[in-house]
């Protein structure tokens, strides 16, 4: 792929630490990227999972050190922790091998817009994590991503391209596509009430650019399922990409137009030819059986 130049890049949910992270795919985004600030916007290093279980692939730690070339090469990279590596809050208004760590931030757009960043996840609703609901949803999202994983074996091995099967089952539950759609709203609602044209997280693993009432809502997605990123290119327009071997534009938001289109503004927002490789994967699997 040619190289990715941009003024700004937004990544988050990378989960290094756990099989689940999609290192190689990141990585090679990473490579191809051409940016002056990169935000890091949260659970990068799934500590929480780390605690648990000791996991680690060498990409992992070539991911990280590609970030602290990145910085030594004059990119500004910022950290914001997230609920996953939440212990790094500790840290803010410090610099760890020319990465910053802040809580939140404020980024200005090329063309003047005003966005408040952060991982997103102090916009749970309050009873998660004090029910049985949060163990449910913590088990079947488990279960999501190891399904993922063997699709995405099966795939590699039949020479396929990446398919993000979790994003496929979000937009077709309805329970699911609720909440996701609640949480933008309480996003949008607070950046509105602090004054910002929009706000910028990650946190729910479903990347999307949506507009609510003249307020931006920008999600960047992860790299567990769905491999996406934020960039912003030097005209200020906001553009959200899916990065595996082939790289797919999913959104954009300029000052004239808001993508994506009225059938991802439903809940299907990443690849467009989702519906079609869900309908192969029923024969994937039983030839690669």
């Amino acid at each position: 792929m040619a190289k990715l130049s941009c003024r700004s890049a937004f990544i988050s949910d990378v989960h290094l630490g756990t099989p689940d992270c999609k290192a190689a795919y990141l990585l090679d985004f990473l490579k191809h990227l051409d940016c002056e600030r990169l935000y890091l916007v949260g659970d990068i290093v799934d500590l929480e999972a780390l605690a648990k279980r000791h996991w680690w692939h060498p990409d992992h730690s070539a991911v990280i050190a590609e970030l602290i070339a990145m910085a030594a090469k004059g990119v500004e990279v910022i950290y914001l922790p997230g609920n996953h590596d939440f212990q790094m809050r500790g840290l803010a208004g410090s610099t760890i091998a020319g990465i910053r760590v802040e809580l939140d931030a404020v980024h200005e757009g090329a063309d003047g817009r005003r966005y408040r960043v952060s991982h997103g996840d102090e916009y749970d609703p309050e009873h998660i994590g004090r029910s049985w609901i949060a163990w449910l949803g913590d088990n079947l999202h488990r279960f999501i991503c190891w399904a993922n994983r063997r699709v995405h074996a099966v795939r590699k091995r039949l020479e396929l391209p990446y398919m993000p099967l979790s994003i496929i089952l979000k937009s077709h539950v309805g329970a699911a596509l609720a909440y996701i759609r609640d949480y933008e709203q309480r996003v949008a609602s607070d950046a509105r009430e602090r004054g910002f044209d929009g706000h910028i997280c990650g946190h729910i693993h479903f990347g999307h650019i949506r507009s609510l009432d003249g307020v931006l809502y920008m999600n960047d997605g992860d790299w567990v399922e769905h491999c996406t990123a934020l960039v912003e290119d030097m005209s200020g327009a906001m553009e959200l990409i899916h990065w595996t071997e082939r790289c797919t534009q999913l959104g954009r938001a300029s000052r004239e137009t808001v993508l994506p289109s009225p059938e991802a503004v439903r809940g299907f927002a990443p690849l467009v030819d989702c519906r079609a490789d869900l309908a192969e994967l029923t024969t994937e699997v039983s030839l690669a059986g």
